[in-house]
């Protein structure tokens, strides 16, 4: 081989290594797309449907800032909260609480269900609604519950919604 076919076959190399890393750094950035539609099209359709289920059926429902605040019944808010507690009436006339929490329990931080008993103590959450968010904020604004949902890479989309009467 001569000098000037050595150096063609490493320019040609490097060319081919270029294209090669240029197409994956691409692929890299599809993948980063793709989770971040993946929450905004799959999870948070998801955690809507699940939650305006259960809005819908409430008879009323107050923001607080902790499961504490929600259980003692003070400092109710109207602006962004982690804790949405609903009440539902039930056909004996009795009124059953429920309440969704973005809390962190077990080093698992996610959007769970809690049932309140008449006694007024919360334990352990029913189940969680999804770990998939890294926040959940709802809030009222002119009569109307919005829920914030904040995605592991920062991506958000705010559903609103109110009683059905």
């Amino acid at each position: 081989m001569t000098l000037i076919e050595l150096t063609l076959a490493i320019m040609i190399g490097a060319v081919v290594a270029a294209i090669m890393l240029a197409m994956f750094n691409q692929q890299l950035a599809f993948l980063r797309i793709f989770n971040i539609q993946s929450f905004l099209n799959q999870e948070a359709p998801l955690v809507s449907m699940h939650v305006s289920r259960m809005i819908g059926q409430a008879d009323r429902y107050r923001l607080h800032d902790s499961v504490e605040d929600a259980i003692a019944g003070r400092d109710q808010r109207l602006e962004e909260a982690p804790v949405l507690l609903m009440n539902f009436r039930q056909p004996d006339g009795s009124v059953r609480a429920s309440m969704l929490a973005m809390e962190e329990r077990n080093g698992r931080r996610a959007l769970y269900y809690h049932l309140v008993p008449e006694s007024g103590e919360v334990a352990e959450p029913e189940w969680f609604v999804t770990d998939q968010v890294a926040d959940v904020r709802f809030s009222m604004e002119q009569g109307v519950l919005r829920m914030r949902l904040t995605g592991m890479n920062g991506e958000q989309i705010t559903y609103s919604g109110t009683m059905q009467q």
